[in-house]
């Protein structure tokens, strides 16, 4: 799938709510008006509806453009790439939301990032939460945008801006309190499904529904202690309808960190029903749900992880190093690095006409090459190359 980085800029105007703040808008010589992608799920959705698509799953890895205040020591940049993986198409409840679940956690289970959650509500219940606690629906978003800094910040300072800034009465806020405060698993679903006002409410309780049956599907996976279904998390971009979850990596103990690893979000996602139909000419929508990675947080956690347990980290693929230990070599070398890639091994040589065989040894050491060809005068004379083992110093002529 290519979308292009620079989309008109209508393409992604109302769709990230608070987040529009951040879009990079361009204006082009022709006076066109352009923005620098925001994300990988709108351009998605304008793909699959140009393209008449109504089913498809696929993966993407590209970047994305932000202007935040960036926090490079967190991962938190304003040109970064994300992974996003989506599945698009009319299929029975849960099943394809449950697979994105169960390939986040796999994801950060491989990976080894330490203990993580993945935060799962629904936009449904969040609505049905506004709509008992008497919150007008033209304010269902501006308080979404509100509740997704609970992760941040105290229920007092959301609170506060709840009725300060977004106009809601304090009556409303504090029953809204009584709700976002609550995390649990299956437990905490049937005791919602028996509330007596949102069990009253067609929307709450249709979400609530779906997300028992995502935790029965979740159970079959075997993923449920990683999961936690949480009132709070809001995700503020406009387009979710459904499912919405982000995964959190939880804070370890790390005395000797000055910086400690908390990155927060490193992944997220929900269901966006609605956004295909946005790009269709004739509306028709397509069902999708996704998740996207950051990859920049995730790197940044390993980085820092590397650094702490003073690892070296090996950053190149190559296999052999071809070497010299005299002057007047380079042809030798040359011929040998030439057959080394014809041949399909990754080799590299230091482009030096005489470099010291020391500093070749060196470079293997600090770029973690694991094997040097050397081929000085006498292996010339004998046909022969001294393969070296950088780690043991073990040698074999071959």
């Amino acid at each position: 799938v290519t979308s292009p980085c620079v989309p008109p800029q209508e393409t992604l105007v109302g769709k990230y709510g608070e987040g529009a703040k951040l879009i990079y808008e361009l204006k082009d010589q022709g006076g066109e008006l352009l923005a620098l992608r925001y994300d990988l799920t709108v351009p998605f959705a304008r793909y699959l509806a140009m393209n008449k698509i109504t089913k498809m799953k696929r993966y993407h890895v590209a970047k994305v453009y932000r202007r935040d205040n960036p926090a490079t020591t967190r991962g938190r940049y304003r040109e970064f790439y994300q992974c996003d993986f989506d599945i698009a198409g009319q299929f029975d409840p849960m099943i394809p939301d449950a697979e994105c679940l169960k390939i986040v956690h796999e994801i950060l289970s491989d990976l080894q990032l330490g203990d993580f959650v993945i935060k799962v509500n629904d936009r449904r219940i969040l609505n049905g939460v506004f709509d008992v606690c008497g919150v007008p629906e033209s304010q269902f978003i501006p308080a979404c945008c509100t509740i997704d800094k609970l992760d941040k910040i105290p229920w007092e300072e959301v609170r506060s801006e709840m009725v300060g800034e977004k106009g809601l009465s304090p009556e409303a806020a504090d029953r809204i309190g009584e709700y976002v405060q609550l995390h649990g698993g299956l437990d905490l679903i049937e005791q919602l499904l028996q509330d007596p006002q949102l069990s009253q409410n067609k929307v709450a309780k249709e979400g609530l529904g779906d997300m028992k049956l995502l935790f029965e599907y979740l159970t079959l996976f075997g993923i449920t202690g990683k999961i936690s279904f949480d009132l709070s998390l809001a995700r503020g971009l406009d387009y979710y309808t459904g499912v919405i979850f982000e995964a959190v990596l939880l804070q370890q103990d790390h005395e000797h960190l000055e910086e400690p690893l908390s990155v927060g979000s490193v992944a997220g996602g929900g269901r966006y029903d609605g956004l295909v139909g946005m790009f269709d000419a004739k509306g028709r929508k397509v069902p999708c749900v996704g998740v996207s990675i950051g990859i920049e947080r995730i790197f940044s956690i390993l980085e820092q992880r590397l650094e702490a347990s003073g690892e070296k980290l090996r950053t190149t693929e190559t296999q052999v190093l071809v070497a010299t230990p005299q002057k007047h070599l380079l042809a030798a070398r040359m011929k040998l690095i030439s057959e080394l890639w014809d041949a399909g091994i990754k080799a590299e040589m230091l482009y030096k006409k005489d470099p010291k065989l020391l500093k070749q040894l060196q470079y293997c050491e600090d770029t973690g090459i694991p094997l040097a060809a050397i081929v000085g005068e006498q292996e010339l004379a004998d046909g022969v190359v001294k393969l070296r083992d950088v780690a043991t110093r073990k040698e074999v002529r071959m």
